[in-house]
C-alpha cells in the first residue's frame, strides 16, 4: 500500500486521543467532587493486589499540575500514533501499556505508582525510535519533531526528582523500543523505488558490462528464373 492511502484522515486520530484525554480529567473530577482517593488502584510493585494498578492507574493523578503535564504530551503523540501508524496504533496502545504497568510493578519502588506519564513515555518512545528504524523520511521528520517538543523528558526516567515514579517513565521508554522493533515491518516502511526497464538496459549483464546486441546475419535468397509457357490458341 501507498504512504499517500495510509496516510489519509480519519476521525480515530483525534477522537481515541481526546477520548482518553477527557476519562483522566473525568477521573480526576470524580475523586474531587465526592473527596474519593483513587491511589490505591495504582500499581504497587510486587503485590498481586498491585496488579490492579496496570489497567487502572493511567488513568489516575495526584493533583492538577500532575494531570496537566500528562494531558497535552498523551493527545499530541497519541494523535501522531493513529496517524502515522495506525495499523498498530491500538496494538501499542493497549499491549503497551499493560507491558509498561508490569514492568514498573516488576522493577519499581514498594509504593503507589499512578498517572499516565508511563503511556505517555510508551508513545514517545515508540515514536521516536518507530520513525528511525523505519528510515521514512515523513516518519524521521516526525522523530525529530518529537524530540524537539519533548526530548528533555529522557531526563525523567532517571531518579533525579523526588516522589517522580521514574520507574514507569523508565518502563514506558523500554516498551516503546521494543514495540517499534517488533513493528519494524508493518504499516509504512521506507520507500523502494523500481525504475522500468528499457531496450538499453538490455545491452548491459548484471555487472554492468556492455554487451553488444547481437545482429542477425541476412539469409541471401536464392535466384529464382520463371519461365512462361504460353497457351496455344485453339
Amino acid at each position: 500500500m501507498k504512504t499517500e492511502q495510509q496516510l489519509k484522515f480519519s476521525p480515530t486520530i483525534f477522537t481515541i486521543p481526546l477520548l482518553f484525554v477527557f476519562t483522566i480529567w473525568f477521573v480526576y473530577w470524580l475523586e474531587i467532587k465526592f473527596g474519593w482517593n483513587f491511589n490505591k488502584f495504582g500499581v504497587f510493585p510486587r503485590n498481586f493486589g498491585g496488579l490492579k494498578g496496570v489497567f487502572c492507574s493511567p488513568f489516575i493523578h495526584s493533583d492538577t499540575n500532575h494531570l496537566f503535564n500528562n494531558s497535552v504530551p498523551l493527545f499530541v503523540l497519541s494523535a501522531c500514533l493513529f496517524y502515522f501508524y495506525r495499523k498498530v496504533a491500538v496494538k501499542v496502545l493497549v499491549y503497551g501499556g499493560v507491558i509498561t504497568g508490569l514492568l514498573t510493578w516488576i522493577i519499581a519502588r514498594e509504593s503507589y505508582h499512578i498517572g499516565a506519564s508511563g503511556i505517555v513515555y510508551l508513545l514517545f518512545s515508540f515514536v521516536l525510535f518507530s520513525g528511525i528504524i523505519k528510515k521514512n523520511y515523513r516518519l524521521v521528520a516526525v522523530s525529530f519533531i518529537t524530540i524537539f517538543l519533548y526530548g528533555s523528558m529522557v531526563w525523567y526516567v532517571l531518579p533525579i526528582k523526588e516522589g517522580m515514579s521514574w520507574e514507569g517513565h523508565l518502563s514506558g521508554l523500554i516498551t516503546g523500543v521494543v514495540l517499534a522493533l517488533l513493528y519494524r515491518n508493518k504499516g509504512i516502511v521506507k520507500e523502494r523505488f523500481e525504475f522500468t526497464k528499457t531496450e538499453f538496459d538490455d545491452m548491459f549483464d548484471d555487472d554492468g558490462n556492455y554487451v553488444p546486441p547481437i545482429i542477425e546475419e541476412e539469409v541471401e535468397l536464392k535466384e529464382i528464373n520463371y519461365r512462361y509457357i504460353y497457351k496455344e490458341e485453339e
